[in-house]
């Protein structure tokens, strides 16, 4: 079958006309035909084992992708997370881990979709706990997945949601997504701490998803830094290092303000959370989307050029996903 395959040693991947077709393991799985699965972050640091859930695990040659759009043997158009990988003609995934696509949802927006849900519903849901009426800061939000955290956060009922970002034109373009304030991380340092401190003072931040780490969740969290009185409780949640993947987080500055301190990814989640997003999450987003009540914007690209644009920045927010 066709693929994209990472070699051992290997530093991009390449695209093989011939690479074994996967054989189910157990009545569990089942083999299905893939139409199209995006390329993230995930997929990217997976494929070079620099994930840690990959750590040491790139002895054998494998076909890249952790998710994807398919058809199962009857025609079902379905969504499923790959025991192999999905960027194939093929792949084996669990029964108990397929979501029927509704129709009038494409197939490129449909694989877009499911790891930004993952990455703002399980952070906004399940991590911070949000509320109807809360404000919601996301630092990072010009990227794709932080452009589904700001309508999301909205469709949730939150009562305002402040977005930071290095791109102008891509942080302006969020306030016809449902922003209510946007934050230039491209000023100088004291400018953003006041923007953040006058922001938190109007309206106080119970929830911020951060989606970069590093220097400026430094500056936001010093932003909260309270001087000795009762502060707002502050729920904090870590999904992407964008911008590093380490902070200098000071003991005075937990002791200093009311702070949940926690973060989103594929191990912080229980057996329970995951199944809440297969079973219950991800087909509400799929059917709000079939809807158009979410607004994804995909670049799409055909299984055999996908050598061609595998370092490529896709810009203005927008997903990578390849046709197969």
């Amino acid at each position: 079958m066709k693929a994209l395959v990472m070699t051992p040693g290997g530093v991009a991947p390449q695209y093989v006309k011939n690479f074994p077709e996967p054989i189910a393991g157990s009545r569990d799985e089942v083999l299905i035909s893939v139409k199209a699965a995006s390329i993230k972050h995930l997929d990217k640091s997976r494929a070079t084992g620099k994930h840690y859930s990959t750590k040491d695990d790139m002895q054998h040659a494998k076909v890249i992708g952790v998710d994807g759009i398919g058809l199962l043997e009857d025609g079902t158009r379905v969504y499923a997370l790959g025991v192999t990988g999905m960027i194939a003609e093929k792949a084996i995934v669990e029964k108990s881990k397929l979501i029927t696509v509704p129709e009038g949802l494409d197939d490129a927006t449909a694989a877009a979709l499911p790891n930004a849900v993952a990455g703002s519903v399980m952070a906004l849901r399940i991590s911070a706990g949000m509320k109807n009426g809360e404000t919601v800061l996301i630092n990072g939000a010009t990227g794709f997945t932080g452009k589904m955290a700001v309508q999301i956060a909205k469709y949730y009922g939150a009562r305002k949601v402040i977005v930071t970002g290095r791109n102008e034109k891509s942080l302006q373009s969020l306030l016809s997504l449902g922003a209510d304030a946007i934050v230039p991380i491209r000023q100088d340092d004291k400018s953003f701490v006041e923007q953040i401190k006058k922001l938190h003072a109007e309206t106080p931040i119970d929830v911020i998803l951060d989606y970069l780490w590093g220097h400026t969740a430094e500056l936001i969290l010093g932003s909260l830094k309270g001087k000795g009185a009762f502060t707002h409780r502050t729920r904090f949640v870590s999904i992407g290092s964008l911008a590093g993947n380490e902070i200098q987080l000071s003991s005075e500055m937990l002791r200093s303000l009311n702070l949940q301190l926690s973060g989103s990814g594929l191990g912080s989640w229980t057996k329970d959370e995951m199944q809440k997003l297969i079973k219950e999450i991800l087909p509400e987003m799929f059917q709000l989307a079939a809807d158009n009540k979410l607004k994804v914007n995909t670049v799409t690209v055909n299984l055999q050029d996908i050598e061609k644009v595998w370092d490529m920045e896709v810009s203005d927010g927008k997903r990578l996903v390849v046709i197969i």
